[in-house]
């Protein structure tokens, strides 16, 4: 086992065979209905989600760990003798990453690196990957931590939101703007941008034609495109996920294309077929 341990939260969205193949550390948000709170993929799946919003008419609220929690998760790695890096949602999304923090001064100085993403899903996904090829190629927390700082602004993240009902319960667009857009079929398309969640341009029509311009926009940095590992991440939108992998691995000739189910806290905000592309920029 390599000297150092990889950790992320339930938001990276890493597919659950490669958590539990590359012994990827994961530590819960949480995601509350009513009196009852959830553990993000552990008490409660998407589809179950998705039929409580369906239900009640209204979204979860959703919290980060807090500082004990992370500190049961870190304290039987750190007990072993192996460092911890762990590389949080963005800080500009949630306190996830400042909870880490301050569960970090639990431990000696040096034990848990705590690394600011400002990403979220598989934008964070990507960079927990760098880091855990980093980790098995022996390399050291501070220099793994160094690796995915670098990596950190080359992360291109994008996605296609299918409705404006999930922003309009989530309180992010008005009841006019939900109608109107209902009415026209206009298709949001989000881009992280310094670690925040940016409207980057609106589609209408068609869904196809909102998927085929994510697309496209992917496809014009092909040739910058780190060729290792490229994300399609989805909310209920497999068979979209899966033509969008087909055309990626076609025209970018990348190693791996993967497909990821987005967990219930990036669900909750996006709502179903959500879809997203994502991917590193050559330095």
């Amino acid at each position: 086992m390599p000297k150092v341990k990889i950790f992320a939260d339930s938001t990276c969205d890493l597919p659950q065979e490669w958590i539990r193949d590359y012994g990827i550390g994961i530590i819960p948000l949480y995601v509350t209905f009513g009196d009852t709170t959830y553990r993000d993929g552990v008490d409660i799946s998407v589809s179950e989600l998705y039929a409580k919003v369906d239900k009640t008419g209204s979204l979860p609220k959703t919290a980060a760990p807090s500082p004990a929690d992370f500190v049961q998760a870190f304290s039987p790695d750190i007990e072993a003798g192996r460092d911890i890096v762990y590389i949080s949602l963005s800080s500009e999304l949630s306190s996830t990453y400042q909870n880490a923090l301050i569960a970090a001064e639990e431990f000696p100085e040096g034990k848990v690196t705590v690394v600011d993403s400002l990403n979220l899903s598989t934008g964070i996904g990507l960079q927990v990957m760098k880091a855990v090829k980093a980790a098995e190629a022996g390399k050291s927390a501070r220099e793994i931590a160094e690796l995915v700082t670098s990596v950190r602004p080359l992360v291109e993240t994008e996605f296609v939101i299918d409705s404006l009902d999930y922003l309009y319960k989530g309180g992010r667009c008005s009841g006019m703007q939900n109608l109107v857009g209902s009415l026209l079929k206009i298709r949001p398309v989000i881009k992280v941008i310094d670690g925040k969640m940016t409207p980057a341009y609106k589609v209408r029509g068609k869904r196809e034609k909102a998927l085929e311009q994510m697309l496209n926009n992917a496809l014009v940095n092909r040739d910058q495109m780190d060729p290792d590992l490229i994300f399609v991440t989805h909310s209920m939108a497999d068979e979209d996920a899966q033509e969008l992998k087909r055309i990626l691995k076609e025209k970018t000739g990348a190693s791996e294309v993967a497909v990821s189910d987005a967990g219930c806290v990036i669900s909750s905000h996006c709502g179903a077929k959500t879809i997203g592309i994502l991917y590193v920029k050559k330095p």
